[in-house]
């Protein structure tokens, strides 16, 4: 049977047919709809959301000493999280088949940074698959299962934004049951000692030199993993992944080495088949991984990064510029498409629970350590209320520094989602208080992991499949911490927010504000929409909560009531009382 799948759920599909029994993720765009996928299939897979990528990965890693077959999903900044477990685990192999699929994200569409997760898989030392559409995707999991278990090693499949996201035909096929491997005890290769680790990392060596030689002859979907298509030869073409698609749209005639397994390069190969055409070109996403290896090889390369960037997303398009081709008649010019597209600024959403906090932040012209949510938005106007933003969790122990460097803390906060808190915050709290800091850190607590699409966390009482969990005690928790000054306030509540953040961030003591408002999403309550009367002023406050509903029209604020959800706090931040719900029957 042939289904249209997104590339995830085609990751997924595959994962379900090679037989994994244990998934346990972050999510993070763009690989979160695997996770999700896989949570639909039913009792036969444990799918699991950890607090962050790190204990996912550990959990995939106890799954797969149990002699299961394990997955671990995350998006790029995730895999440094879960560094710690993945290079060491990276020395002991497995018992059952591991994988962790790990989503890069070329242009910054939905992240922070644009690295390049092959130097993570060559630096710990594993193989790295890399599909280039959503039936590869499917065959690719499945293959790396193989491979798993047969070289006794960690799978680095490695995505991105494109193939992640693009849909395509995947025939589907049967799961295939698996027995458990019995485990059996082996401190010599298990236990991380210097000793053992020294001769982990021969053994390591040894079975990547013999992936190597073998690439040839792996196969996914009864394809070769990296084949070789030739046609002209006066155009070689080393590439993968969603280039691979573009080097077949916009030089159709050129020879191609597809590679499908990226580390360990097989370099014997490559020679041969640039000894087979008259100029060697390298087409790759990112940082220059291939060119670099291939040109250390001495093998010729006749254009790489001196053709193209290092930065963002290629294009078909952007191939042909680059070998002055001539673009189709239905090209258009990227550049002016967006030069010509009307701007759109990103805003939270009408009725966001944040948008109280942040309104009264900007008012209070607070410096905000910001962090990894939806919430950073709130770093653009109108409220401009966010300094920084670095990593999840980072947000207190920057607070923390801050406050040591300039020696005040007065009208200063940190400020994170419940999520993140949970991710990677907690222990930075836990050293304010170890190393007597002062200081406001605020939690943000809407229910939910509202960036990456309203996946479930330890606080929001379930789990991955929606079923009914136990939900993290925030104030008890912050107070185990040894914080005794905890205030839980709904955001909504902007005058007496106010007072509180005022109050907080005077304090010589360290202390934690709470607020909690359901993600609007997830409520779906929409009541009556409001309306400016005539009892406007002009004063302009509504418009600085930077609500998608409230814009300029003829010089005055004017409500849209299509997107307004009636949530009212456009009501309790005006000072004329201009604002009311929409009467019945007008």
């Amino acid at each position: 049977m042939k289904r249209i799948m997104l590339g995830n759920e085609a990751f997924a599909r595959g994962a379900w047919e090679a037989g994994v029994s244990v998934v346990s993720s972050y999510p993070g765009t763009p690989s979160t709809e695997v996770t999700e996928a896989l949570a639909k299939c039913g009792d036969e897979i444990h799918v699991e959301w950890s607090p962050n990528e790190k204990v996912g990965v550990e959990v995939a890693f106890g799954a797969g000493l149990g002699g299961a077959r394990a997955l671990s999903t995350m998006k790029h900044v995730g895999l440094n999280v879960a560094a710690d477990p993945f290079y060491t685990a990276a020395y002991n192999g497995v018992n059952g088949g591991l994988v962790l699929l790990v989503a890069d994200d070329n242009g910054c569409h939905s992240s922070q940074n644009e690295q390049d997760s092959r130097f993570h898989g060559r630096s710990a030392g594993v193989p790295v698959l890399e599909p280039a559409d959503p039936q590869e995707c499917k065959d690719f999991m499945i293959t790396a299962y193989e491979l798993s278990e047969k070289y006794d090693t960690i799978v680095l499949m490695r995505s991105g934004t494109r193939i992640s996201h693009s849909r395509g035909i995947v025939e589907e096929g049967e799961r295939e049951e698996r027995e458990i491997i019995p485990y059996e005890k082996n401190f010599t290769k298990y236990v991380s000692m210097p000793a053992m680790a020294r001769k982990l990392h021969i053994a390591q060596e040894k079975r990547l030199a013999q992936i190597a030689s073998d690439a040839g002859k792996i196969t996914a979907g009864g394809l070769p993993v990296n084949r070789v298509e030739m046609n002209d030869p006066k155009t070689g073409i080393v590439t993968s992944g969603i280039c691979y698609q573009y080097v077949k749209e916009a030089l159709p005639e050129a020879s191609v080495f597809k590679m499908g397994i990226t580390n360990p390069m097989p370099m014997a190969d490559i020679a041969a088949f640039a000894s087979k055409v008259e100029k060697l070109y390298v087409i790759e996403e990112g940082l220059p991984f291939f060119e670099e290896q291939i040109r250390a090889a001495g093998i010729p390369v006749h254009g790489g990064k001196d053709m193209f960037t290092i930065q963002g997303e290629y294009s078909a398009n952007m191939i042909r510029k680059a070998f002055g081709k001539s673009l189709p008649q239905t090209a258009l010019d990227e550049n002016a498409d967006i030069a010509a597209a009307p701007g759109r600024p990103p805003l939270l959403c009408a009725g966001c629970p944040h948008k109280g906090l942040f309104y009264v932040l900007s008012k209070l012209k607070t410096t905000v350590m910001g962090d990894i949510g939806c919430y950073t938005l709130a770093a653009l106007p109108p409220t401009n209320a966010i300094d920084t933003c670095l990593c999840m969790g980072g947000s207190i122990g920057m607070e923390h520094g801050f406050e040591k460097a300039t020696g005040s803390s007065s009208n200063l906060v940190a400020v994170l989602g419940d999520s993140t808190f949970l991710h990677s915050g907690i222990t930075g709290l836990l050293n304010m208080v170890y190393n007597g800091a002062k200081g406001t850190v605020i939690i943000l607590d809407n229910r939910i992991t509202g960036m990456t699409g309203h996946q479930q966390n330890p606080g929001s009482g379930k789990n991955a499949k929606g079923e009914a969990a136990p939900a993290v005690n925030f104030e008890e928790l912050v107070r185990a911490l040894g914080v005794e000054h905890i205030t839980v306030i709904d955001p909504f509540e902007v005058k007496e927010l106010e007072e509180v953040v005022r109050r907080e961030t005077e304090r010589r003591e360290l202390s934690v504000i709470i607020t909690r408002r359901p993600c609007v999403m997830i409520t779906k309550q929409t009541d009556t929409p409001n309306t400016i009367t005539d009892r406007c002023r002009e004063c302009g406050q509504c418009m600085k909560i930077g609500c998608p509903a409230i814009e300029m029209k003829d010089g005055r604020p004017f409500i849209m009531q299509a997107s307004c959800v009636g949530c009212g706090l456009c009501r309790r931040v005006c000072p004329f009382d201009a604002i009311e719900a929409v009467k019945e029957g007008r």
